[in-house]
């Protein structure tokens, strides 16, 4: 079984990097991952020029939209800048000919019901025109965060499904955010293709914390909490492309990479 490994670099130049580490395929961000203002592609000559070099090289690209995209919010506020930065970013990641733009499932307030949230989901995607797959992401914590739960991610999933193009929603399963959020490893995939039906990428990282902590703090394969041979299950079982979002430059990447692949 061949499965694609590669790990999220700096934007400049995903290409040199992801060639660097050896890998067929590279996650970054386009501009300011903690800020509101739009997309910025810093590779020399801009989105076609990225395209064309990643499309000869044989690299495939995938963007992680920005930490702040919050588009569950019941707060005009946060919801309304929200939908319209990730629609900024689904466009511009498809300019540079990306296979999906990753963005994690928000959150709504204590006082809030969770129903909003989910509805609120639906809305975006209704409102959102998308011509690469957006990819939900699975996060680590918080009590009121949509896609932290298994019964949370569930009722986000059913009312995404409502949505006219919910075909073009797919999933990211995150390890670390999954063993930090209280999702058991051992039968992680079966539950998420129970609920999503689809798993199109998944965040391999290990975990500085404990189970169910809460704290998503990627580290190292082999560094963390996670046990090598349920993450290496996780992977093959999820039979989808891998992103290594773990910390270090290319001699770390290299090294997860190898660890992975001595156990795939």
């Amino acid at each position: 079984m061949t499965i694609s490994i590669g790990a999220h670099v700096d934007q400049t130049d995903p290409v040199a990097e992801a060639q660097a580490r050896g890998a067929t395929l590279a996650q970054f961000f386009l501009g300011d991952p903690q800020g509101y203002k739009g997309p910025e592609v810093r590779y020399a000559g801009g989105a076609a020029a990225l395209r064309s070099a990643a499309e000869d090289a044989g690299i495939d690209l995938y963007v992680h939209a920005p930490y702040i995209i919050n588009v569950a919010s019941t707060n005009n506020r946060i919801r309304i800048p929200s939908r319209k930065l990730l629609q900024q970013h689904l466009d511009a990641a498809a300019e540079i000919g990306a296979k999906g733009l990753i963005v994690h499932g928000g959150h709504v307030s204590k006082p809030d019901d969770p129903a909003k949230g989910f509805d609120n989901w639906r809305k975006a995607v209704e409102a959102t025109t998308c011509r690469i797959p957006l990819l939900l992401e699975n996060t680590a914590g918080g009590d009121f965060a949509m896609a932290r739960r298994l019964d949370r991610l569930q009722a986000v999933w059913d009312a995404i499904s409502q949505a006219d193009g919910h075909e073009q929603v797919g999933f990211c399963l995150d390890t670390c955010h999954a063993w930090a959020g209280g999702i058991a490893l051992s039968d992680a995939v079966a539950q998420l293709h129970a609920i999503t039906g689809r798993i199109d990428l998944v965040h391999a990282n290990d975990s500085r914390d404990t189970f169910d902590s809460g704290a998503d703090r990627h580290t190292n394969f082999g560094q963390g909490h996670l046990d090598p041979d349920e993450l290496a299950a996780v992977i093959r079982d999820a039979g989808a492309p891998v992103v290594c979002e773990t910390p270090g430059g290319v001699d770390e990447h290299r090294a997860d990479f190898e660890f992975l692949r001595a156990r795939l």
